[in-house]
């Protein structure tokens, strides 16, 4: 009894010793080693990678929203809307609609009518020079 009281003991410290392994342990293992590392060199900015060209992007369709106003309604009225319905905007009719990409605004411009759909003319483009593209 007392030889398999021992060999207990020498397992559990064997498990204890794997859980734990001693700082010297440590260092030994590859894993834990740290190593140099030399980078390439990035290639000049003016470069645009495969091929150089950026054609193929050029088709890609985007989604533009278009924002002519907005307000804020209780839950209760927005549940008693129907057809005919009128919401009041804070936009006034002269102001100009923005235009979204995405989430950011880029531009502004008026609601027109073209062939019996709404269309917008851009009046400015933000983040240009006013002078060249203000309508």
């Amino acid at each position: 009894m007392a030889e398999t009281t021992e060999a207990t003991e020498e397992k559990t410290e064997e498990k204890q010793d794997q859980e734990n392994p001693s700082e010297a342990e440590a260092q030994e293992d590859p894993k834990t080693q740290v190593q140099p590392v030399e980078f390439s060199e990035v290639p000049a900015a003016g470069d645009t990678g495969a091929g150089g060209s950026i054609d193929v992007l050029l088709d890609v369709g985007i989604f533009i929203t278009v924002a002519i106003g907005q307000t804020e309604i209780p839950v209760r009225r927005l549940l008693q809307l129907g057809p005919g319905s009128v919401l009041e905007l804070d936009k006034s009719i002269d102001e100009p609609a923005d235009l979204y990409l995405r989430d950011t605004k880029f531009a502004t411009g008026t609601i027109v009518v073209v062939d019996g759909r709404f269309a917008i003319k851009i009046k400015q483009i933000l983040g240009l020079d006013d002078s060249a593209l203000d309508a």
